[in-house]
């Protein structure tokens, strides 16, 4: 090795994971998704989990998942991730399993696979991008969708009285006693990166514990559903979708 090497190899801040493939992000430009990814696969690298874990991806922006995470995936129907961990998990209980879903996905077709697997303590991981709207199939309002916002379906904002009020799904499932770790996280600024990876490392930790059903979710942006730029959208989901949905660690193993 070369001094030149020596140095560059000394220096090294970065190397992307070799569980993300080569493939292009195909998200939009200012999209979580990608860090999301990225993230997640790190922790499992860094944890030694990797090749022995099994992803499940559904319907929606989520579904591109397995073109991004270099490990074993399987899609689900639309919603039905929850369900089709289950059945993973419990035929290699020795497997890691997660599911990575959108608030669509998870929380409106999804919702009883999403409750009912949450309350029998199934031992996996669920990974939740909440962004308040239906991103891939042109903006409709989400069952996260703030009051007053805007989408495709509701154009004049999200009236409470016909529309009812966005679903808290996080705290919802916090309350089940087979849930044994909650958290609330963001991947908009480098602070929030590492707060979110940690979020992640526990679930994962505590799934290889066999604690129950360890739930992340992740508020994101949807600068293209939004008609936003990137950093609007950053900016908008502060002012608006953080005092809606506090980040933070809802609710952690007793000791």
């Amino acid at each position: 090795m070369v001094f030149e090497d020596i140095i560059k190899t000394e220096n090294l801040v970065y190397k992307k994971t070799s569980f993300m493939t080569d493939n292009t992000l195909s998200y939009c430009p200012g999209c979580g998704h990608g860090t999301a990814h990225r993230i997640t696969m790190e922790v499992l690298e860094e944890l030694g989990l990797a090749e022995n874990t099994i992803g499940i991806a559904p319907v929606g922006c989520s579904v591109l998942a397995y073109d991004f995470m270099n490990i074993d995936m399987q899609q689900a129907a639309h919603g039905r991730a929850p369900a089709v961990a289950t059945g993973v998990k419990r035929c290699w209980p020795d497997k890691t399993v997660f599911t990575y879903q959108g608030d669509g996905d998870l929380a409106a077709i999804g919702t009883a696979e999403t409750i009912h697997a949450c309350n029998r303590g199934e031992n996996i991981t669920i990974i939740f991008i909440n962004n308040g709207i239906y991103g891939m199939t042109g903006g409709q309002m989400a069952p996260t969708t703030l009051p007053g916002m805007r989408s495709s379906t509701s154009p004049y904002g999200r009236d409470v009285e016909t529309m009812g009020n966005p679903l808290r799904i996080t705290e919802l499932v916090a309350q089940l006693p087979g849930v044994s770790f909650v958290s609330r996280q963001a991947v908009h600024t480098p602070r929030n990166v590492r707060k979110a990876k940690k979020a992640i490392k526990t679930a994962f930790e505590l799934q290889t514990q066999k604690k129950g059903t360890t739930f992340v979710e992740i508020v994101s942006n949807c600068n293209s559903g939004w008609k936003m730029t990137p950093v609007q959208s950053n900016q908008w989901m502060e002012e608006n979708m953080f005092p809606f949905y506090p980040l933070g660690d809802i609710k952690v193993p007793e000791k």
